[in-house]
């Protein structure tokens, strides 16, 4: 490695502050490099060793061996020997709690509850997240995170949801559509109770407007026609499995064969929320959730809220725990299949929801990734070009090339031999903005003893 005047920093310079931008304020470009890193870049399954990576503001500028890289004077050095640089990961269904309070929402919902899930999200080398329930305040929280006078992930945000409550018409529908894509939300929001006509006149108005619009698929819609109409985004893999329930042995893996044929033609997106739904339908061991070590990091009142939907749900005449493990079973199945098929598959959890802690979710979710037969490198894939080239015709990000976003993890041991390295990092950026495990592990006990007073 060349080096002009090297000054060595350190990595925990940044401010402790969530309201403090963490790149420099002044005129001058704020440069980072990450040196003698091996690099994971995802835009193949190449592993550059001993590699360094240049970072200008929030833009990669330099990726080249480190015995050929020159390093200024004004570079802040992070030494990456023996670690393993990877793209930040992306919670491509996740929720934002609202920025502006209403009466009728939890005491919890303030402020702090807002700074603490985004921080919670970055800690966990979430660095883009797709919100996906509108409230008011959105649009202007992400204005500010991008401004960098708040510290938190890339947003990018659907509308308030379009559902059997908000949709009463399909002109309404219309006009709908057409009041969020020019208020200037990413994406529409499909939630369950919609007729085939007013989802009709979601899809077709969306093409025309150029918004996308992802999420459940109504009962009346079905996943047919939900897959046939561009729906962009199927999250949950709602709809496959009522689909696929009303058919029995041989039939149902010929059934399961064509919808997934159809939904590679249709060029759909699945983003999964395993963990999740193993808990909604009562397939879970509700005792190891319960002692989930990130609870620590949520609202007492959040946490009561979990543990009585699982007092309900074991006290209910209708709970089955056999029928759950056999719909969570077929759950997998269907990921399996779409993954062997080539199915684009999208990171997500649908944090923060129950016990899925926002960032911390992701952990939970990759084992069972893993368990329907992806390999590492497909689940961090989903989870960073995938979604890169999901949002193409916004921004530049998911691989480790010169031009991309500087969005970033950096991992302690290579997560291409275990997927479960990927938590044990040694910092995040984002946008260029540094967070070392100092100031992450510093930030998290500030929101533990906040929560645990």
């Amino acid at each position: 490695m060349k080096f002009i005047l090297p000054l060595l920093l350190s990595c925990s310079f940044l401010a402790d502050s969530l309201l403090l931008p963490a790149t420099a304020t002044s005129s001058q470009p704020s440069l980072f490099a990450f040196t003698n890193v091996n690099v994971i870049p995802m835009n193949s399954e190449a592993l550059l060793k001993n590699y360094t990576v240049i970072v200008r503001d929030d833009k990669i500028i330099t990726v080249s061996p480190s015995s050929e890289t020159e390093i200024s004077s004004a570079t802040q050095v992070i030494d990456g020997s023996d670690k393993y640089l990877l793209p930040g990961l992306a919670e491509m269904h996740g929720h934002i709690p609202p920025s502006k309070r209403t009466a009728n929402m939890p005491a919890y919902f303030d402020d702090y509850y807002v700074k603490s899930t985004l921080f919670l999200y970055l800690s966990a080398g979430i660095t883009t997240v797709r919100g996906m329930l509108g409230y008011p305040g959105q649009l202007e929280l992400k204005k500010r995170i991008n401004n960098g006078e708040l510290i938190g992930p890339n947003l990018y945000l659907a509308g308030p949801s379009f559902n059997g409550n908000t949709v009463s018409s399909p002109d309404q529908a219309k006009e709908r559509v057409i009041q969020q894509q020019k208020e200037g939300w990413d994406l529409l929001k499909i939630h369950p109770g919609l007729t085939l006509a007013e989802y009709n006149a979601i899809a077709e108005t969306a093409h025309s407007a150029g918004i996308t619009f992802g999420g459940h698929v109504p009962q009346d819609v079905g996943i047919v026609h939900a897959i046939k109409s561009g729906q962009k985004t199927i999250d949950h893999i709602d709809g496959y499995v009522s689909y696929l329930e009303t058919f029995e042995g041989p039939e149902q893996q010929t059934k399961l064969d064509e919808i997934v044929r159809l939904t590679k033609k249709h060029d759909v997106w699945i983003v999964p929320t395993q963990a999740l739904w193993k808990t909604i339908i009562g397939a879970a061991d509700y005792e190891t959730l319960q002692e989930y070590e990130e609870l620590k990091y949520i609202p007492e009142a959040v946490l009561n809220n979990y543990i009585n939907y699982v007092d309900n749900l074991e006290n209910s005449a209708y709970y089955d725990p056999v029928n759950a493990q056999g719909h969570a079973d077929l759950r997998q199945h269907i990921l399996s299949e779409m993954n062997k098929a080539g199915v684009k598959i999208l990171m997500g959890t649908d944090a923060p929801q129950l016990f899925s802690v926002p960032g911390f979710s992701i952990h939970r979710e990759l084992p069972l990734m893993e368990e329907a037969g992806m390999t590492p490198y497909q689940i961090i894939e989903s989870g960073t070009r995938r979604v890169g080239e999901y949002f193409s015709s916004r921004d530049n990000f998911g691989t480790i090339t010169v031009g991309e976003r500087a969005d970033l993890i950096l991992i302690n041991h290579n997560p291409l031999e275990d997927i479960s390295h990927i938590k044990n990092h040694e910092g995040v950026m984002v946008q260029g903005r540094w967070f070392s495990r100092k100031i992450i592990n510093k930030k998290l006990n500030e929101i533990k003893s906040y929560y645990n007073e």
